[in-house]
């Protein structure tokens, strides 16, 4: 059984891509695949990587129904300690294993990350997680007050 993620993670990066994140449906039927540059991702960029991953899968043999890739968005995931590092200083929204001060989800600054410990800062203080207690770590977009997006 081929592992598909690795598969995925390969073709991405070999394509000068990053992964951001690989999601399969239930009984991976779609598989989602989402992208990152840093000068952006366009649509062509998506229309490459797609073209792509489809005659990867075909020769590899791969079952799927629909392939969609796309930019991490704005809210983009965080998994990786690399993520946590080139977003210090952005607002970020955690979903927590196991409650922390009575709470599972906290919206706090992203302080830094040293070895597998990502520290924070929210009305609650400064606090740090190893990356195996956070469930989910997302950004928090940052827009202007004229409906555009921070820089």
């Amino acid at each position: 059984m081929v592992d598909l993620e690795a598969l995925v993670e390969q073709v991405v990066s070999g394509m000068g891509f990053e992964l951001v994140d690989f999601e399969v449906s239930p009984r991976a039927r779609i598989l989602r695949v989402f992208i990152d540059i840093e000068r952006g991702v366009t649509v062509d960029d998506c229309a490459t990587v797609s073209d792509q991953l489809q005659r990867v899968f075909e020769v590899e043999d791969i079952d799927y129904d629909r392939l969609e890739v796309s930019s991490p968005g704005l809210d983009r995931v965080l998994k990786k300690p690399r993520d946590f590092a080139r977003f210090v200083g952005s607002q970020v929204q955690l979903k927590l294993r196991e409650p922390w001060q009575g709470r599972k989800n906290l919206k706090a600054e992203l302080l830094g990350i040293e070895a597998d410990r990502v520290r924070v800062a929210s009305e609650l203080g400064e606090h740090e997680f190893a990356l195996a207690e956070i469930d989910r770590a997302r950004l928090v977009p940052q827009f202007d007050g004229f409906g555009g997006k921070k820089q």
